[in-house]
């Protein structure tokens, strides 16, 4: 089939500033040359599916199998408008499929690589949390060059989880041994802050008046991050030990929860205080990853009923679309108009769903 187009060139990214809370000074970039990138070819190994109609629309699944032993975790669409980005946690690489042909094409992070997440920046670029490296990590969409910014010298692994880019361009950032922290890009400078009740930060969302918002996995509970001070402040939901997992804010500012060991959905309003709280469908439901759409329409995906469900807010109804495989373990989502992506960790595929308006 041939090799891809792009190559990887490694290059030392900005120096990271030192003056960070962790208390000493940043390490400079590692460089790795790795092997060019590799084509993996083919297309989706499912028939589109059609699932349980919405109120307004009869989404359709397809899947997309990617390299064995990739084990995607997150997705992002690309800045494209058609191709697609996802970190293969088991092989350190960074993926991108072709939807239209089923091809794949990825570019090795670095030894010991082991990307959690990955987003699309400001830059058009994707920009992946890196556990195994403790390192934000970029790669160029159009040449392949890697940079990476590596946590601040002395600074122990940190459980690199998930990011979300601030209004101002600044990239924050969760550790789930107990961190958060901000990257300027445009400096390099990386801070790390010590998380207020320790190990547990995991997803994390940026709301319209540019607060950052992230949520406890082992500390059960959310928290508010003023950029200003980069002072974390604990919110607590309602039910106690419920493993807030991921978090996404809406268009109105409201921060919507998945909570894993609660089996349900959650929103909090920031104006008000108030909290909110529904049960997943099913007897026993496991909320992991939660996205909001351009509608405001909720996505969650259940790994105890291997489905994606979505919920409308004004109807307060749940649609659940269940997975054609079992074990799917889809553990991040995001998307564009029209279409919600996540990536089927336990199998190797990534899914996308069509017609979500």
């Amino acid at each position: 089939m041939g090799r891809a187009r792009w190559q990887t060139v490694a290059v030392a990214g900005a120096l990271a500033l030192a003056g960070c809370a962790s208390g000493g000074p940043a390490s400079a970039p590692e460089v790795v040359q790795g092997p060019p990138p590799t084509v993996a070819g083919g297309a989706g190994d499912d028939t589109p599916t059609t699932t349980t109609p919405a109120v307004d629309a009869a989404p359709v699944v397809r899947t997309f199998a990617v390299p064995r032993g990739s084990r995607p975790h997150d997705v992002a669409p690309a800045a494209d408008g058609r191709s697609v980005w996802y970190t293969a946690q088991g092989s350190g690489e960074l993926g991108r499929l072709d939807p239209a042909t089923g091809e794949t094409t990825s570019v090795p992070l670095g030894q010991g690589s082991a990307p959690h997440g990955v987003i699309v920046g400001p830059d058009g670029a994707p920009w992946i949390t890196d556990g195994g490296l403790n390192a934000i990590v970029r790669v160029d969409p159009t040449t392949g060059e890697v940079t990476r910014y590596p946590m601040p010298a002395g600074t122990p692994s940190i459980n690199m989880n998930t990011a979300v880019f601030g209004r101002d361009g600044t990239l924050w950032f969760t550790g789930q041994a107990g961190w958060y922290g901000r990257l300027d890009p445009g400096s390099g400078r990386v801070q790390v802050f010590n998380a207020p009740r320790g190990r547990g930060p995991y997803g994390i969302t940026v709301t319209p008046d540019g607060s950052i918002y992230y949520a406890s996995l082992a500390g059960n509970h959310i928290a508010r991050v003023d950029p200003a001070t980069n002072q974390a402040t604990v919110v607590e939901p309602p039910t106690p030990n419920q493993g807030a997992r991921r978090v996404w804010s809406d268009s109105q500012g409201r921060v919507w929860v998945s909570e894993w060991n609660a089996g349900q959905l959650s929103v909090h309003d920031p104006r008000d205080g108030s909290w909110r709280e529904w049960k997943l469908p099913g007897s026993r439901p496991q909320a992991y990853a939660v996205y909001v759409d351009h509608r405001d329409k909720v996505w969650v995906t259940d790994f105890g009923g291997n489905a994606i469900v979505r919920f409308d807010p004004v109807t307060e109804q749940f649609t659940e679309l269940g997975l054609s495989q079992a074990n799917a373990n889809v553990r991040q989502l995001l998307g564009r108009p029209g279409q919600v992506w996540g990536a089927e960790s336990g199998l190797d595929r990534l899914v996308v769903i069509d017609g979500t308006g």
